[in-house]
């Protein structure tokens, strides 16, 4: 068997366990297996991300300026859009099969024997997250790394990725999302949220609401904390359009990054690189002084945000992006009105049945022309005539295609029709990494095919 067979072969025993929707408020369980292996969390420095929209965007820049200062680097993000090893990123590469797969069979046994207590105490074993979440703090250790910038799963004070203590704590902006399991208040979320801060950790948030920014203020006090916020410690102070991208100008925590280019589309991209920049000075170095000039311009030219307002086809042009609920649907509608120059956008909108489909296409309504309905490859998929539905209540056109192959093809046939025309694929994380697969096995960068 060779190593990509035995990678493939730890994710097959990874979904024969409980999903990642399977999740309790605890995280004893995640923590006694990462005992018995000797705390491989503790052998480097953490980042440690929550938040609603823009984790892995943030994640992703935060990892690639700490690269660029020469330091060892592992990322930790989820979900993945093609292939398991991607949320597990050693120096800005997906781990190594060999890797991942050593790893395993270096934890295996202690998986068993924390199955086998759990099993006695009449609980369930262990959950896919869990595991993953060990694997992925062990393939870090054996790298070994210097720094782990580690997103949280779901929420924070009780996923399991808060067995690590990350001296810097970055929030990115705190909405409604998973109120079934966090909360039904943005207060409530930003409580759960907020048990990542660590005593004495360096705390840097977006810009939050009120009540978000009450309770991550009291959360760093009680844990003493320091805490600096987007619009008063650091902003984005300016951004302008530029080929590929954008160029940013940001006031960080330590100094003014002038004229700085960012190869990712929209304003909240813009936002988001602020926050990266002024968690890595909060980590490197003392805050109070810049990080070099030379450091930031390499960092931010060398981040990628996959799946994320990415062009995967031209002629007719084909965005990606992985907005799955309101609040990043609304990101999506502002960039593709302030950063493309069509007239007409088709939009592919496949969605979750536990996401709010209709505040997407409230926040899309304006932005688009027709709806192409369909339905990612997941059991959790919403049914496609129930997102026509909403669609139509909005007063959009819609047809319905059973897959995303079928929507695929109606839309770029219809935007074909006329250079005026874009299509866009969003709604879920699951569609973004089929649309990616599907675009490089059709090859849509070659254009349309009649």
């Amino acid at each position: 068997m060779n190593d990509r067979e035995r990678a493939d072969a730890v994710y097959a025993q990874l979904l024969e366990r409980q999903g990642e929707r399977w999740v309790q408020p605890r995280v004893e369980r995640t923590r006694r297996v990462l005992e018995l292996l000797d705390h491989p969390q503790r052998t480097y420095r953490v980042v440690h991300i929550t938040g609603t929209n823009g984790k892995t965007s943030t994640a992703r820049m935060i990892e690639s300026l700490v690269r660029a200062h020469g330091l060892r680097t592992g990322l930790f993000t989820s979900p993945h859009l093609e292939r398991f090893t991607e949320r597990i990123m050693i120096d800005g590469e997906p781990a190594d099969d060999g890797a991942v797969a050593d790893a395993w069979d270096e934890i295996e046994p202690f998986i068993h024997i924390v199955d086998a207590e759990l099993e006695a105490a009449g609980d369930a074993a262990l959950t896919f997250f869990e595991i993953l979440t060990v694997l992925a703090f062990v393939v870090a250790a054996d790298a070994p790394v210097d720094v782990l910038v580690l997103e949280v799963g779901m929420g924070g004070s009780w996923d399991s990725t808060n067995t690590a203590d990350g001296e810097v704590a970055v929030f990115a902006p705190i909405d409604m999302d998973h109120a079934d399991r966090l909360g039904d208040t943005i207060e409530k979320i930003a409580t759960v949220k907020s048990g990542i801060i660590k005593p004495g950790a360096s705390v840097v948030s977006s810009r939050q609401r009120p009540e978000a920014e009450r309770v991550l203020r009291e959360a760093a006090a009680a844990q003493g904390a320091t805490i600096a916020f987007e619009g008063d410690e650091f902003a984005l102070v300016e951004q302008r359009l530029a080929v590929g991208g954008q160029q940013i100008t940001v006031r960080g925590l330590g100094g003014q990054y002038e004229a700085e280019y960012l190869p990712l589309y929209g304003a909240h991209q813009g936002l988001n690189a602020a926050l990266a920049i002024a968690a890595v000075e909060s980590l490197i170095g003392d805050p109070s002084h810049p990080i070099s000039a030379d450091i930031v311009a390499q960092g931010l030219a060398e981040s990628t945000s996959p799946g994320r307002l990415q062009l995967i086809g031209a002629a007719p042009t084909v965005l990606v992006d992985a907005a799955h609920n309101p609040h990043g649907a609304h990101s999506l509608a502002v960039a593709l009105r302030e950063y493309f120059d069509f007239d007409e956008w088709g939009f592919v909108f496949g969605v979750l049945s536990d996401k709010d489909a209709a505040g997407i296409v409230s926040e899309m309504a304006p932005v688009v022309t027709r709806v192409f309905a369909t339905a990612p490859e997941s059991e959790r998929a919403r049914d496609v005539d129930a997102v026509a539905d909403y669609v139509e209540a909005a007063g959009l056109p819609v047809t319905v295609h059973p897959n995303l192959d079928e929507a695929a093809e109606a839309a770029r046939e219809w935007a074909a029709a006329s250079d005026r025309r874009a299509v866009v694929i969003a709604g879920s994380i699951v569609l973004a990494g089929q649309a990616l697969l599907l675009a490089r096995a059709e090859d849509w960068k070659s254009g349309w095919q009649s």
